[in-house]
């Protein structure tokens, strides 16, 4: 069965947050929680099983605007799923996209039969900076750029935005695209071959080392999951409070980021600064190496009022992430 709860006001958004597992859906249903109060409880996705994952996606997004038609509230919807890296394979990409595709579907088929529920909602679509802007020249990336993906992770991220944007223009739901950086923080499945801040602190943790496939001068931009979430969270605000805002009125496309370029040596060293001890570093080769780019940094030249915010610093931020690594470990044990 499927429940709203604890709403903090009679027109605050029904909000569902698909991903809630993982880490950035984990971090945005807190910061709705914690804002507008919980988000749509829907029954667990079985990704495992693709017939039933898809038809609980179709269920469920008829219940969050059954609920929002019903209530007399606005609503918006916010896609962080994926379990999908670079190197993963081009089924398993194209399944994910396929899955987002059949959701906002349903969602637009119920939009048909309310028209005026378009106008009272918001998605959100998180894609990768990474993914997109792979193989684009002359960092640092704004919006303005050209997207130039490298990997079949790249081509499927820019897949689903070619989705969203065709749900927003087919349906007119005010729609943001929110191209992340590195995403870091408490939360992080340690069981994909990403985060590399995460598996430091679990390497540090458990005195063990850590491979890097990659030059310690690339430059990556880390954004903790918790800024990132409140980001989300403002720019479904932003969109559903302006619609109409992108240049071309169908999906807003936005960077979401620290606009801070770290290289890995430099992370190496803050870690060094903040734990007392060196991380045990292998560096080596790998294929996927090719499909990473040396410099990602970013300047997003959209709503940069929602950048003018202050961001939790790269110390505090590996310490948190520590913490809860030991928390789950001790936990676990």
């Amino acid at each position: 069965m499927t429940t709203s709860i604890g709403p903090r006001t009679p027109t605050s958004p029904v909000t569902w947050v698909v991903g809630s597992g993982g880490l950035l859906g984990g971090a945005v249903s807190r910061a709705s929680a914690a804002r507008i109060g919980d988000p749509l409880r829907t029954p667990r996705i079985h990704w495992s099983d693709p017939s039933m994952a898809l038809a609980e996606l179709r269920r469920s997004a008829v219940a969050l605007l059954d609920g929002a038609e019903r209530d007399g509230r606005p609503w918006q919807l916010a896609w962080c799923a994926g379990a999908g890296v670079t190197g993963s394979s081009r089924d398993d990409l194209a399944a994910e996209v396929g899955a987002m595709r059949v959701l906002l579907g349903a969602v637009a088929e119920r939009l048909g039969r309310s028209p005026g529920l378009a106008e009272h909602g918001a998605v959100f679509v998180a894609s990768s900076v990474g993914g997109v802007y792979g193989g684009t020249a002359d960092p640092p990336f704004t919006e303005d750029h050209p997207v130039a993906p490298v990997s079949d992770y790249g081509r499927a991220k820019l897949d689903a935005e070619t989705v969203a944007v065709a749900f927003a223009r087919q349906s007119g739901v005010p729609t943001v695209i929110g191209r992340i950086t590195n995403l870091y923080g408490p939360g992080q499945n340690l069981d994909k071959p990403q985060g590399l801040i995460s598996h430091l602190c679990k390497a540090h943790l458990t005195r063990s080392s850590v491979s890097v496939y990659v030059s310690l001068d690339t430059i990556r931009d880390y954004l903790f999951v918790d800024d990132a979430a409140a980001l989300v969270l403002d720019a479904l605000d932003r969109v559903r409070r302006h619609p109409g805002e992108s240049p071309d009125a169908d999906a807003v496309v936005k960077i979401l980021g620290a606009h801070q370029g770290v290289t890995i040596g430099a992370l190496l060293g803050e870690f060094r600064r903040v734990f007392k001890r060196s991380p045990l570093v292998l560096v080596g080769g790998s294929e996927l190496a090719r499909h990473q780019a040396r410099d990602l940094r970013v300047r997003s030249i959209v709503w940069p009022e929602l950048d003018a915010r202050p961001l939790t610093c790269l110390p505090a931020g590996l310490a948190a992430t520590a913490e809860h690594l030991y928390r789950t470990v001790k936990g676990a044990g």
